[in-house]
Formats: C-alpha cells, sequence, structure tokens
C-alpha cells in the first residue's frame, strides 16, 4: 500500500435505527416474554402446554407484527398511553402539579 491511499471501513446506511429481533422491536419482545411466562405458569404442567403456551405466543406474535407494521417506532406504548389516559381534559381546573420556580437556586 502506498501512503496515498484511503482507507475505508463499511458503516451502517442510519444510525437512529432501532433494534428489533424478527421484525420486533424489544418491548414487544417482552411482550411476547411476558405472555410465555404466564402461560407457561398456567398450563405448565397440564396436557395444553403446547398449545396455549406456545401456540398463543406465536399467534402474538404475528398479530403484532402484522398490527405494527407501517407503524412508527413505539407506537404500541403510544398505542396504550393513549387508551389509559382521561378522554375528557377540563380546560378550568386547578393544576395539582404545578410547582413555582424557584431562580435563586435554594430550595
Amino acid at each position: 500500500m502506498s501512503e496515498n491511499t484511503l482507507l475505508t471501513s463499511s458503516v451502517p446506511r442510519t444510525l437512529e435505527t432501532k433494534n428489533k429481533i424478527l421484525g420486533l422491536e424489544l418491548s414487544d419482545v417482552l411482550v411476547l416474554l411476558l405472555n410465555l411466562s404466564v402461560q407457561n405458569l398456567i398450563f405448565g404442567a397440564t396436557s395444553l402446554k403446547i398449545p396455549m403456551v406456545f401456540g398463543t405466543s406465536f399467534v402474538l406474535g404475528l398479530v403484532l407484527f402484522f398490527f405494527k407494521k407501517g407503524k412508527p417506532d413505539l407506537f404500541l406504548q403510544h398505542f396504550v398511553e393513549h387508551l389509559i389516559s382521561p378522554t375528557v381534559s377540563s380546560a378550568n381546573a386547578k393544576d395539582s402539579q404545578y410547582r413555582r420556580f424557584n431562580k435563586g437556586g435554594a430550595l
């Protein structure tokens, strides 16, 4: 190699893409693992172990994969927050979480 050659290396095309496992975000995988563990706790000692534990996890994984296709990142968390949040907010209600900002720095 001569001194004038440029050293190059391959880099990812986008640095802000989220890590995914089989097309699912980490939160979706955690939901699947939670389902798997709860179903195993309930049906682990019965003859329904295989269809209930692995079948429901497989179906839930497919539903999540196709439900979230084309949706933005963290869609599942925002959807659950939307379902849980109150539907009516009063415009004239007193804010109980408001605290005055102290400019002096001392509490």
